[in-house]
């Protein structure tokens, strides 16, 4: 893993900067780099990477901007989607699987209402008490006294049975779309793994095609649920989307993936950001009452997704800087969470940081992350159970991070629980 020192960031030419290399995340030094972008280049041009030329916005309000201007900045597949990386070309008679993520208007909107119910506050109210009986199952099962991996113990764990709950896929097979949610995320441009081998990928994301086309079978002609292959089904706009391999396969990925990545690796960062600021666990502990703010406030530390991108449909000046038609924008939420002009002490976790819900990372405008509420409330509930239960989750040895440009994923967390 290559390191970044004060020295080699700021001795660097600024044109040369590439805040997408992957070990940058893996090794977690990716700070200093997008705090001289912040300060010197908000909006800044590399000409020349493995990934071709592309903009990095760094500031809290230019991705703002960004994410909110939707009609000059496209999400579109065909035009490169949302990740840095374009998506590969597909062979003859592949899917390549287009979600609703990756549509302007008019064809995102309709797509995304018809899910949309499955996170509405009525439903979430409903979700509560199951979402806090399976914390609850997961903690009173946790091997006290002993080292263990919080990320697969308890993150994974929680998140896969959610899911399970949110699809009504079988229960006992939950953790398949875990895997399934990583296989997506695992590109070699976007990991820095060159060893993925891309056709056994797509075999295994045929499998979960397969899988939920089963299930799609099972529930046809079913009265309407509160899941999301029944809301499919029952919502004209989406009601055959099942005829479309393509947007049949990409939707179902961006709702697991949506699912899976903002609430597991928000967990797993709180918990090292407790241990990485003990003030802030003995703050938690004198006042459970802050578990809801803590809980906006381990997002934008941990910031889930690291980059958003965009590509330019006309020729826009931001920030200063005249942006052309065609070019790749990347919005990068990571840095715009730790934007001093809004984050007092960015690089900190405050668990009653007043403005701690002004953070970027679920997206603005019309892409904003549909399940943010959800995300909050199960990290909310699992917060309000720990503290019920052990004085400290207590980190032990070296945490392990994934180096990855697009999700900000966590490995190993090894923990050991102190009971109250």
């Amino acid at each position: 893993m290559s390191t970044a020192t004060e020295s080699n960031v700021d001795s660097t030419p600024l044109e040369e900067i590439d805040v997408s290399r992957p070990e940058l995340f893996g090794s977690d030094t990716w700070q200093p780099w997008f705090a001289r972008l912040r300060r010197e280049a908000p909006v800044h041009y590399l000409a020349d990477s493995p990934l071709g030329p592309f903009w990095s916005v760094s500031s809290h309000a230019l991705i703002k901007e960004v994410d909110t201007t939707n009609t000059v900045f496209s999400s579109a597949s065909e035009l490169g989607g949302i990740a840095i990386v374009d998506p590969p070309v597909a062979q003859e008679g592949q899917i390549q699987g287009q979600s609703f993520i990756t549509m302007d208007e008019p064809q995102h909107m309709p797509q995304r209402m018809a899910v949309a119910p499955t996170v509405a506050p009525a439903n979430l109210a409903e979700l509560e008490p199951l979402i806090r009986e399976r914390a609850i199952d997961i903690l009173e099962n946790l091997p006290v006294g002993e080292t263990f991996n919080w990320v697969q113990e308890v993150s994974v764990e929680l998140t896969a049975r959610m899911l399970a709950t949110l699809f009504d896929f079988p229960y006992e097979e939950r953790r398949k779309l875990i895997y399934w949610s990583d296989l997506t995320t695992a590109v070699p441009e976007v990991t820095g793994d060159d060893s993925i081998d891309m056709n056994k990928r797509y075999e295994e994301l045929m499998k979960a095609a397969a899988a939920f086309y089963e299930l799609w079978a099972a529930k046809a002609g079913q009265p309407p649920k509160f899941d999301l292959i029944s809301m499919l089904q029952h919502n004209e706009a989406t009601a055959r989307i099942n005829e479309n391999p393509e947007q049949f396969l990409g939707n179902l990925l961006l709702l697991i993936v949506g699912g899976n990545d903002t609430t597991r690796n928000s967990i797993s960062g709180g918990v090292m950001a407790l241990n990485r600021y003990p003030d802030e666990y003995q703050k938690l502990r004198d006042d459970p009452g802050l578990i809801p703010n803590m809980v906006s406030e381990m997002i934008r530390w941990q910031t889930p997704v690291i980059h958003m991108r965009r590509t330019a449909l006309q020729d826009y000046e931001l920030g200063g800087q005249k942006i052309r038609k065609g070019d790749k924008v990347v919005m990068w939420y990571l840095s715009g969470n730790r934007d001093e002009s809004v984050f007092e002490d960015a690089d900190r976790l405050i668990i009653d940081r007043p403005n701690a819900r002004a953070h970027v990372a679920f997206g603005f405008g019309v892409h904003r992350c549909m399940g943010n509420r959800l995300a909050e409330m199960q990290l909310r509930v699992l917060w309000e159970e720990i503290v019920k239960r052990f004085h400290t989750v207590e980190v032990v040895a070296e945490i392990e991070r994934l180096p990855n440009n697009f999700i900000r994923g966590i490995k190993d967390v090894p923990v050991r629980l102190h009971p109250l």
